[in-house]
């Protein structure tokens, strides 16, 4: 197990185990690691499992459960984690209309970081992300890898509704909201595509480790692939 990760009890009914103190490709290739290990290989009295950028929150049935015991039970788990292999990332291609009705947060990123709207879509789209984890609504992917030139503070107050399909940006990371949702990332487009449909085999069109590219539309195409 390396040294950097940690254990601490973070209910009378969860344990939270850290990888690292600090977001990299590397904790989050671990957390994946962790999670597939448990997937394959799972462990009675653990209830649910909530990954986050460098941890794991670890949800246990108490009457069966320790947190002691727990610890016990994964610490083979963490020293086979950098032995584990990880399926091949999938590359998912989401198309966005930018600015405008879509994005009216678009013309305010680009004014603070003095970039006309144009660069600022073309860094957005120019970055290769990848998805670290899932929260928030069901179907709401934390995409690393924002360009630094887009970093941008969420807002002061948020929206009380954001449309679903609206890409967001706030601090390094990007995402898209799935639903109608309050939220208080920074807006700069919509994708017409559906994040999460309960409907589908796989309900979330993202899921963790995918490799994410966005591509701009106009409001035309926007159009023709929302009503397909």
């Amino acid at each position: 197990m390396a040294a950097s990760t940690q254990f601490r009890f973070a209910s009378d009914n969860s344990l939270l185990i850290y990888f690292d103190q600090h977001i990299s490709l590397d904790a989050h290739h671990r957390v994946a690691k962790f999670l597939r290990l448990l997937e394959l290989h799972p462990v009675s009295g653990i209830v649910n499992l909530h990954p986050a950028y460098c941890s794991v929150l670890v949800k246990f049935d108490a009457l069966k459960l320790r947190h002691d015991e727990l610890e016990i039970l994964l610490r083979p788990y963490l020293d086979r984690v950098d032995d584990e292999s990880l399926p091949q990332s999938r590359n998912r291609k989401i198309p966005v209309c930018y600015g405008g009705e879509f994005g009216p947060d678009l013309q305010e990123v680009s004014d603070m970081h003095h970039l006309s709207t144009k660069q600022a879509i073309d860094l957005h789209v120019s970055a290769s992300y990848i998805v670290y984890f899932l929260g928030f609504v069901p179907g709401f992917a934390y995409l690393g890898g924002l360009p630094d030139e887009l970093v941008t503070p969420r807002l002061l107050a948020p929206r009380r509704k954001v449309p679903a399909g609206s890409v967001g940006i706030a601090g390094h990371q990007s995402g898209v909201y799935p639903f109608d949702t309050p939220g208080g990332w920074r807006l700069i487009g919509r994708t017409p595509l559906a994040m999460f449909r309960p409907d589908r085999a796989a309900m979330s069109f993202l899921s963790i480790g995918d490799r994410v590219s966005f591509t701009p539309i106009s409001p035309d195409q926007f159009a023709a692939l929302e009503n397909e």
